[in-house]
């Protein structure tokens, strides 16, 4: 599941703030039912002025984020594996979060199903 917020209004200043970033991230994606094994996050103005990229490294797979303060937009990926176990609620619901936080003026999300036999 993808997602392309503009016009975000982040309230929190998690555009700027990637250890805030980082640990509302893993907060949710556990509060969401995944599990959480890894995360890298950088920050591309070492000040705080500029945006950040993050990656959680999910059991079921992974969570990508990518902020521009600079143009009020963020980009969203949850990705899952639902071979032992349909998790595809608990994407949408991390997703959702997160959405939530950032208080788009608009959002484009696009969801894809992958990796089903023919």
């Amino acid at each position: 599941i993808t997602a392309d917020l503009f016009g975000c209004r982040d309230p929190a200043g998690l555009m700027r703030d990637g250890a805030a970033l980082a640990a509302l991230c893993e907060q949710l994606a556990s509060a969401a039912g995944l599990r959480v094994v890894a995360r890298q996050f950088h920050a591309f103005a070492p000040l705080g002025d500029g945006g950040h990229t993050g990656v959680l490294l999910l059991a079921e797979s992974h969570l990508a984020v990518h902020t521009w303060p600079e143009l009020r937009a963020v980009t969203l990926d949850v990705f899952v594996c639902n071979v032992s176990s349909d998790n595809s609620t608990k994407a949408e619901r991390l997703l959702d979060a997160l959405v939530v936080r950032f208080d788009a003026e608009r959002v484009n999300r696009q969801q894809l199903v992958r990796g089903l036999a023919p």
